[in-house]
């Protein structure tokens, strides 16, 4: 059976690679003040509107944690502080890779060029890489492409910037809506489901599940 090795192996960082931890920073700020219910549904508007932000022009990300976090308490009935908004984008940068990741994404450094294209500013981005455990070839940004994932925008520029084509990358991620449903409209055929329980299985997107980042190597025969 033949093994694809692509040019490059691309990557969704946060949530994928990084523990995105929004939900435990808005149980920080509210979960005193919200019963678990409550909170459970807080957690899932404020997803939800992070989202619907980052799906029309581009704006710093500051102001998508922002507009999500007053919208999200807005719905919910709960108070809301600019610096609450403030203090959640502020954590971002400090947050670190789930276990999984530094031992299988080192494996697979050794033989393909890792990149990221993540929906981060460029001056928190490199906090985050730098705990990752691995070299990588090129790190892309929705501030430098000017656009948020999943519009196209930001994988055309990560297409043009390599040098390369659909055909020539694997494309992993935790998210269908993020990442790999616009992968799939793109033409990516080579695909990686991190199943992290962030989203139910999605057959028709066409992917290799693997259950964390331990499981990458075995996809490209390592």
């Amino acid at each position: 059976m033949t093994v694809f090795k692509p040019k490059y192996v691309t990557f969704d960082c946060h949530g994928t690679l990084i523990y995105f931890a929004m939900a435990d920073a808005a149980r920080s700020l509210y979960g005193a003040k919200l019963d678990e219910p409550r909170m459970q549904k807080f957690i899932a508007d404020f997803s939800a509107y992070r989202l619907d932000e980052v799906l029309g022009a581009w704006k710093p990300y500051e102001e998508v944690a922002y507009n999500a976090l007053e919208r999200t308490c807005r719905r919910n009935g709960v108070p809301f502080r600019p610096e609450d908004a403030r203090w959640v984008y502020e954590q971002v940068p400090t947050w670190g890779p789930h276990p999984d990741v530094p031992a299988g994404l080192a494996k697979v450094a050794k033989e393909i060029p890792l990149v990221i294209l993540s929906n981060a500013m460029n001056d928190q981005i490199p906090h985050n890489v730098a705990k990752l455990g691995a070299p990588f070839h090129a790190v892309y940004t929705a501030e430098q492409a000017q656009s948020y994932k999943p519009r196209m925008k930001g994988f055309e520029y990560m297409f043009d910037m390599l040098g390369c084509g659909p055909e020539d990358v694997c494309h992993v991620s935790s998210s269908f809506r993020y990442d790999l449903m616009t992968a799939h409209d793109l033409g990516i055929k080579n695909k990686v489901w991190v199943n992290r329980g962030h989203e139910p299985a999605n057959p028709y997107y066409g992917y290799t599940e693997i259950k964390d980042i331990s499981g990458l190597p075995g996809v490209f025969g390592l």
